[in-house]
C-alpha cells in the first residue's frame, strides 16, 4: 500500500503499545462501576420484585405518577445509566413523577410464574399501589420493550386503571419482513428448551441479541476501544455499557415459554388471540391516549412492528414520536437527551 513503510508500521505499533500501556494504568483506576445514578428509594416489594419511586428533582412534580415498565430481559438502569445519558433523569426534570419496577433475577423457584403471574398480580398490585399511594383513580403507565407489550396487555386488561400509555419501542407485530428476532425465534423448540432449563438461561438469549448485529456488538466496540481507552470517562461509559449488555437476568420458564409461543412465533397479539390468565387481550380496549415512541433505525424493534399499533388501539386520541436513532440510541445518546424525555413529558402534562 501507497505509504505504508516499515518505518511507518513501527511508529504505528509504538504508538499503540504506549496507548495500551496507559489504558491498563487508566484502567487501574476507574474503581467500580455504578449501575443507575439517580437517587431512588424503594417504596413496595413482592416476591424478587421492587418498585422504586425516583426522587423529584422539580419543586413540584406532577400530581400523576409515571409507571416505567421495563422489559423482563435486561436490566432496567440502561433508563438512567449516567448522569448526562439518563432518560429517567431527564423526565424527572422536566416535572414528572417516576416510579419504576425492578423484575431482580428469578432463579428456580419462580420457574412456574406465568405472564398472568407478571401483569395481573405483579404489575397490577404496583398500579394499585399507586393508584392509593397518591389518591388517584388512575396512573400514567410507559412500556419498555418487551414491557411496552405487557402494558399493552395491561392497559387492555384494566383500562380504567391507566390515565395515559406511553409505549417506548415496544414490539407489536411481530411479523414485520424485517424483524429478525422473530426469523431467529421462528424455529426454536421453545418447549423443549423451557422443560429441559426450567428458566431460560439470561446467558444464552444475550447471545442470541449479539449475534443480530455481531460485527458491530461483538467485534468492532472492542476494535475501537483502543481509540478512548487512555480517557478515564469516555472508558467508563464504554464500561458502564458492558456491564448492562452482560448483565441479562435468567428468565421465569413459564412466562417465556407463552411470550415466545404467542407473541413471536404465532403473533397473536395483532390477532387478538392473547390470553392472560382466562381474560382475552383485545387492543381496542385501550380507550385511553396512547403515545408511541419507536426509532427508525431499530435492529430489534423495527418501525413497522412498533407502528402496527396505529391500526389495532381504541383511542381517540393516538399519537406518535419518531426518533432518529438504534434501539439502544434512544436511551443513551446525546441528541435523545435532548428530544426524547421533553416530548413525553410535555405528552404527558398536557393530558
Amino acid at each position: 500500500m501507497i505509504g505504508l513503510t516499515p518505518e511507518r508500521i513501527a511508529e504505528e505499533l509504538r504508538g499503540y503499545s504506549a496507548r495500551l500501556t496507559e489504558g491498563v494504568q487508566t484502567l487501574s483506576r476507574i474503581g467500580e462501576i455504578e449501575a443507575g445514578v439517580s437517587a431512588r428509594d424503594a417504596v413496595y416489594r413482592e416476591d424478587k420484585l421492587t418498585l422504586y419511586r425516583y426522587r423529584p428533582r422539580a419543586e413540584k412534580p406532577h400530581s400523576v405518577p409515571l409507571l416505567i415498565v421495563y422489559a423482563l430481559v435486561n436490566r432496567p438502569y440502561m433508563m438512567d445509566i449516567q448522569e448526562d445519558r439518563s432518560m429517567i433523569r431527564g423526565l424527572l426534570e422536566s416535572g414528572v413523577d417516576v416510579y419504576l419496577i425492578d423484575w431482580g433475577y428469578p432463579d428456580a423457584g419462580d420457574r412456574k410464574l406465568t405472564l398472568g403471574d407478571y401483569i395481573h398480580r405483579y404489575i397490577r398490585h404496583c398500579v394499585d399501589y399507586l393508584r392509593e399511594r397518591c389518591q388517584r383513580d388512575s396512573i400514567n403507565l410507559l412500556g419498555v420493550c418487551q414491557g411496552g407489550a405487557l402494558s399493552l396487555c395491561f392497559s387492555s386488561l384494566y383500562p380504567e386503571k391507566v390515565r395515559n400509555l406511553v409505549t417506548m419501542v415496544t414490539p407489536v407485530d411481530f411479523h414485520t419482513p424485517d424483524n429478525v428476532l422473530t426469523h431467529l425465534i421462528r424455529h426454536v423448540n421453545v418447549d423443549l428448551m423451557v422443560d429441559t432449563f426450567g428458566n431460560v438461561p439470561g446467558a444464552m438469549l444475550n447471545f442470541a441479541f449479539l449475534s443480530l448485529s455481531p460485527f458491530r456488538l461483538a467485534g468492532q466496540k472492542y476494535v475501537d476501544l483502543i481509540d478512548i481507552i487512555d480517557d478515564l470517562n469516555a472508558l467508563k461509559n464504554f464500561l458502564r455499557m458492558e456491564k448492562w449488555i452482560n448483565d441479562s437476568p435468567d428468565q421465569a420458564g413459564e412466562a417465556f415459554r407463552q411470550f415466545a409461543k404467542d407473541f413471536f412465533q404465532q403473533n397473536k397479539l395483532v390477532k387478538g388471540e392473547v390470553v392472560i390468565g382466562d381474560r382475552r387481550v383485545e387492543l381496542r380496549n385501550l380507550t385511553m391516549p396512547v403515545l408511541n415512541v419507536y426509532a427508525t433505525q431499530d435492529h430489534l424493534v423495527p418501525p413497522p412492528a412498533s407502528r402496527a399499533l396505529a391500526a389495532l388501539h381504541g383511542s381517540p386520541d393516538y399519537s406518535e414520536l419518531s426518533f432518529k436513532g438504534g434501539h439502544i440510541g434512544i436511551y443513551v445518546s446525546a441528541r435523545a437527551q435532548r428530544e426524547v424525555p421533553p416530548a413525553i413529558a410535555a405528552w404527558l402534562l398536557a393530558h
